[in-house]
């Protein structure tokens, strides 16, 4: 059984780290906002994008279409860009999407399929190289990035289309946590080359009728690889608010538990300290009728 004196210095050590821990949700509720409207912003865009895309491929034929949109005519190599955090204490944020990749993956794997995997973040990337070490075949470290902008995006998706270029895959897919609510983030893939119009909005703009100035084929050729840096932008944002959301989340459950761990140890502390009170009494008292 622990001493008084331990039990005193276990519950300074908890009420330390519930300090730290409600410290850690505040920070995480005012970053939250700012990541939120910045991810909201960004899904209009994301979604025009996508429907402008669907429009050109439709319009000007399968020849001329881009190798970005059209593909290689094979899907036998696949790169999974796994999109995480840099740090932890997020709940099960970071292990929700690598569990993700590491399920796709398996599939492909098991259909006979060659995997690549690009990691985003550090977090992903030591969860994925338990299985996948020999898959990895690049890392991006953000950990200097105080917020994320479209430069950040544009510079993975000009090395993403240079690997494609040099044939190194066939098939790319995202993986990120779109943000719903603070209790809410929900694990995603989306497939960014070949690009595929699988958004309900931007399937509604395809039946559209558009002039372009110049011809679409110069627009498409533009646009296609702006496309992958779009949908790759919207993934980062769309994770920094689900990071914050379930970093609140996770901070707020860790600390009403040192709550309830603090008055636990409490209750033991004082029983504990009235049983000694009590028997020294009845040592005072036997040792008075004694004489």
């Amino acid at each position: 059984m622990a001493s008084l004196k331990d039990l005193r210095v276990r519950i300074a050590s908890v009420k330390a780290t519930q300090k730290i821990t409600k410290a850690m949700q505040m920070v995480a509720a005012a970053k939250l906002r700012r990541a939120q409207e910045a991810a909201e912003a960004a899904r209009p865009y994301s979604a025009r994008m996508s429907a402008v895309m669907a429009n050109l491929a439709q319009t000007i034929a399968g020849d001329f279409a881009p190798k970005l949109m059209a593909g290689t005519g094979s899907d036998q190599t696949h790169l999974l860009v796994v999109c995480t955090a840099e740090r932890g204490l997020c709940g099960g944020f970071n292990s929700q999407i690598a569990r993700l990749a590491r399920d796709h993956a398996r599939k492909l794997v098991a259909g006979g399929k060659t995997v690549k995997i690009l990691c985003v973040g550090k977090k992903g990337f030591d969860i994925l190289r338990r299985d996948f070490g020999s898959l990895i075949i690049d890392r991006v470290d953000l950990r200097e990035v105080k917020q994320v902008g479209y430069g950040n995006a544009d510079a993975i998706g000009k090395k993403i289309i240079a690997l494609f270029n040099d044939g190194a895959f066939d098939v790319a897919t995202l993986f990120y946590s779109q943000f719903k609510s603070v209790i809410s983030q929900i694990p995603t893939a989306q497939q960014i080359i070949p690009a595929v119009a699988g958004d309900t909005a931007a399937q509604g703009q395809v039946g559209a009728a558009y002039e372009y100035e110049p011809d679409a084929a110069t627009i498409i050729d533009d646009l296609a690889p702006r496309n992958v840096s779009v949908q790759i932008f919207r993934a980062l944002l769309e994770n920094a608010a689900s990071e914050q959301g379930a970093r609140m989340s996770a901070m707020d459950s860790a600390t009403r538990n040192a709550g309830d761990m603090i008055k636990k140890l409490t209750l033991n502390y004082n029983r504990q300290r009235q049983a000694q009170i009590t028997k020294e009494l009845i040592e005072i008292i036997s040792g008075a009728e004694a004489l």
